[in-house]
């Protein structure tokens, strides 16, 4: 009875014309090629692959972006800086009290909207900015919302009346700075498609 016991006995039978698991699926091949591609293409815009205007820009130096502030009774500490480029603060922005500030943008060299050309449209619109979503610089000029050459921004693109495929209307979409805005005084760019 023991040896019966430890002897290993196959009892499962293969019916005739089945198809191994891994073959199941052939049929919805075709769906879900289709499926892995509409996948593809979110995680593409997710990411933020776009094919930019201005792939390459000329790197900007925290010497040129900030100019030093001596503060102080005695003028001896220079923690301070002065954002010397065009900036973005969003809607509501206060800023912190003197004392604890460490970098100011000025009032002057804020901006709210940009002039924002439809590429296939070949139209310009006045849009206002959402965000910045990208300074290539540095992710400290992201974050402080400093907009040179090459920033990819956000703005608000409603009053286009664009739709996605779903027939949802797009309401912000991505846009890349391409002038100078401390040179020209107002920022130029091209909507990313």
């Amino acid at each position: 009875m023991h040896e019966e016991k430890d002897v290993k006995q196959k009892t499962n039978t293969v019916p005739e014309g089945a198809v191994p698991a891994y073959l199941l699926d052939r049929e919805g091949e075709k769906r879900a090629k289709v499926l892995s591609n509409m996948i593809k293409q979110k995680r593409k815009e997710k990411a933020g692959k776009w094919d930019v205007p201005l792939p390459k820009v000329r790197g900007i130096s925290e010497e040129e972006t900030f100019k030093v502030i001596k503060t102080g009774k005695r003028k001896t500490k220079s923690w301070k800086r002065m954002v010397t480029k065009a900036t973005f603060v969003g809607e509501g922005f206060t800023r912190k009290p003197p004392k604890y500030e460490r970098f100011i943008r000025p009032m002057a060299l804020r901006y709210k909207n940009a002039n924002v050309t439809h590429p296939e449209l070949k139209a310009t619109f006045q849009l206002p900015i959402i965000g910045v979503k990208k300074n290539p610089q540095s992710p400290m000029y992201t974050q402080l919302g400093v907009l040179t050459k090459g920033t990819v921004i956000e703005v608000n693109v409603s009053e286009l009346g664009l739709v996605t495929t779903g027939g949802k209307v797009v309401w912000g979409k991505y846009a890349q700075i391409t002038n100078n805005p401390e040179n020209d005084g107002c920022i130029n760019a091209v909507l990313l498609v």
